[in-house]
This record gives C-alpha cells, structure tokens and sequence, in this order.
C-alpha cells in the first residue's frame, strides 16, 4: 500500500495522528514540495516519475535533520510499477 508521495513508510511515523499524504488535501507540517511535485504530475508517488530519483527527492532523503538515507527513495523503488 502506497502511504507517501516521497516514499516515506508513514505507519512508521512518530506523528500517528496523519494518514499519510496521500490520504490528505495538506500536510500539517505545511506545503510539502514532493506531495505538490507529484499532483502537478497526476503521479502516485516518485517512483511513477520519469526522472526518478530526482534532486528534489534525493534532497529530502539525504537531509541532514529529516533524511533517511536514502530509505524513501528505495521504498519508491519498491512501489514502482
């Protein structure tokens, strides 16, 4: 089951009381640029796109404070078609 635009597994998220972007109109941490990168595409999440991984992606799995090196983006990877 997709959860994130980014790849992110969000059942294991520390913040259980939101269902995953894919499942709400706006994050509650604010405009995610993935989430609006993917609907301005009509894509699932980044693993659909045609230029995955891309340095937006690569940003966010690789950040210093919230990345995950490079968990996300081997869990797009996973979901592709």
């Amino acid at each position: 089951m997709i959860e994130s635009r980014c790849g992110i597994l969000c059942s294991e998220c520390r913040f259980t009381e939101c269902k995953g972007c894919v499942n709400i109109p706006a994050p509650f941490w604010g405009n995610c640029p993935v989430k609006m990168c993917c609907e301005e595409k009509k894509i699932m999440h980044c693993g659909d796109c045609s230029v995955f991984p891309c340095d937006l992606l690569k940003s966010f799995s690789y950040d210093e404070n919230e990345g995950d090196d490079g968990k996300r983006i081997e869990q797009c990877e996973k979901w592709r078609i």
